[in-house]
């Protein structure tokens, strides 16, 4: 019985072991790099059939990572939408995956569009987090509606919710 044991503690460690080296080769492989129209159309494809507008999530993309798979940033954000691993994965999706990378960037923005009703709202909880957002509104800095984006206090996400509207524009005659 002894030996059972130990060959069936020796399988299972040599299964532990290959599924380790696995999922350090998946972590660690750069990957590789997609064609920018590829992004694109990606993105076109997963905005209409999750219902949203193309225009936005192109901009967002440009926006977050150039439409560069590849792309990380130095807070641990990655992929074309800039996810956080974290956020990916309590949405039940891989960011290193390009197709995941993209679905979740768009359910992310969908849900913060759900939630405040308004682009430059949703577009400024995707940069600065929806509880910075609320408190804007609790405090009087932004008007429910979305209305007044130009008083958003974060600097950094004024320009990012600026430099958006402005290529949302631009794609919006594009993909009317």
């Amino acid at each position: 019985m002894r030996i059972v044991n130990l060959q069936l503690e020796d399988y299972i460690l040599k299964k532990l072991l290959l599924f380790t080296i696995a999922l350090v080769f998946m972590l660690f492989t750069p990957v590789q790099a997609a064609n920018v129209n590829t992004v694109k159309a990606a993105i076109v494809k997963h905005s209409i059939e999750m219902g949203v507008d193309p225009a936005i999530t192109l901009s967002i993309a440009k926006a977050e990572s150039g439409f560069r798979h590849e792309a990380r940033s130095s807070r641990g954000a990655v992929g074309v939408f800039q996810l956080m691993p974290s956020t990916a994965r309590r949405m039940g999706l891989n960011p290193y995956a390009l197709d995941d990378n993209i679905k979740g960037g768009i359910m992310y923005y969908k849900s913060m569009y759900k939630m405040f009703g308004s682009v430059e709202l949703a577009l400024a909880a995707y940069n600065a987090g929806i509880g910075n957002v609320a408190d804007w509104i609790e405090e009087g800095i932004l008007n429910e509606d979305g209305s007044n984006p130009e008083n958003i206090p974060f600097k950094e996400t004024n320009m990012y919710v600026r430099k958006i509207m402005r290529d949302y524009q631009i794609y919006q005659e594009i993909y009317p």
